[in-house]
């Protein structure tokens, strides 16, 4: 990518607010005129019978400088948005939009404020901390045959690595409703999202229909920091896939997204190198 996109540019706050109710009803014609067949069943009382991938993240993280009211506030968020994605079915052909099932977050609603990042910073919001669980979904989507249609990445690396246990960038950041997740069901298979909370983690799994034909490893390339001409550092790597039959042969090796963001901490040069991260 072009260093130069990448400069941070500044923009007023009523361009800044204007460009919102802009994008935010470009997605409201889009989600009624593309044409697309979106997921909406939901069952609650059933699973489908065969796991396809989870995963759990820790949900209290203690970040430099954050004060930990942000993380209690955050699942109180993670509860209400769970509410409305837990058990959506997708089936074939189907593609599944994360904010056209939560919806936007209110106060009404019982959303509280949470930590929303901005521009390299962060300050609070209404139903701030939700990147959460769109990282976590995006994260399990990768190992499964669903094709993510629409993904956005992190612009800034805001915090230093802690305790990681995947890529840097293999999440996807969301706010609603102009960054969204999507989801499509391309195979003959109904998949179905389960979430819940458990005392200390959010946990997530795409469970389907049917045993899926394939496993897959996600790892990361082409990890690097590099000095931007402005000052600073820019982070960047490749997510990439591989992907198993059921005797354990590699069958693909494929690249899954590009990242670019500047980072907003001083970098530990020295510890940089290749993560790889096993589906099992």
């Amino acid at each position: 990518m072009n260093p130069v996109l990448l400069r941070p540019k500044k923009r007023s706050q009523i361009r800044i607010t204007l460009g919102k109710v802009f994008y935010r009803w470009k997605r409201y014609v889009q989600w009624f005129t593309d044409g697309k067949k979106y997921a909406s069943k939901r069952d609650i009382t059933k699973l489908l019978p065969y796991e396809g991938m989870k995963h759990q993240t820790i949900l209290m993280r203690k970040l430099k400088n954050v004060d930990m009211w942000y993380q209690t506030n955050k699942v109180t968020n993670l509860k209400l948005a769970i509410e409305r994605l837990n058990g959506i079915v997708v089936r074939p052909g189907e593609t599944f939009s994360y904010w056209r099932l939560i919806g936007q977050p209110t106060k009404r609603k019982g959303y509280v404020d949470g930590m929303v990042l901005h521009y390299g910073s962060f300050h609070k919001g209404i139903g701030g901390g939700l990147c959460q669980l769109s990282n976590l979904i995006y994260w399990i989507t990768l190992h499964t045959p669903l094709t993510v249609t629409e993904r956005h990445r992190h612009s800034y690396d805001v915090f230093p690595d802690s305790n990681r246990t995947q890529p840097f960038g293999s999440g996807a950041t969301c706010a609603y409703n102009y960054l969204d997740l999507q989801i499509r069901n391309d195979t003959q298979v109904d998949f179905q999202l389960h979430l819940y909370l458990t005392e200390t983690h959010l946990v997530g799994e795409w469970r389907a229909s049917e045993p899926l034909l394939h496993t897959y490893q996600i790892y990361e390339k082409e990890h690097k920091i590099a000095p931007a001409y402005w000052g600073g550092y820019i982070r960047q790597n490749v997510i990439s896939r591989k992907k198993f039959n059921r005797q354990g042969n590699l069958i693909e090796d494929e690249d899954i997204a590009e990242n670019h963001a500047i980072m907003m901490y001083e970098p530990l040069l020295e510890t940089n190198k290749e993560v790889e991260v096993s589906s099992l």
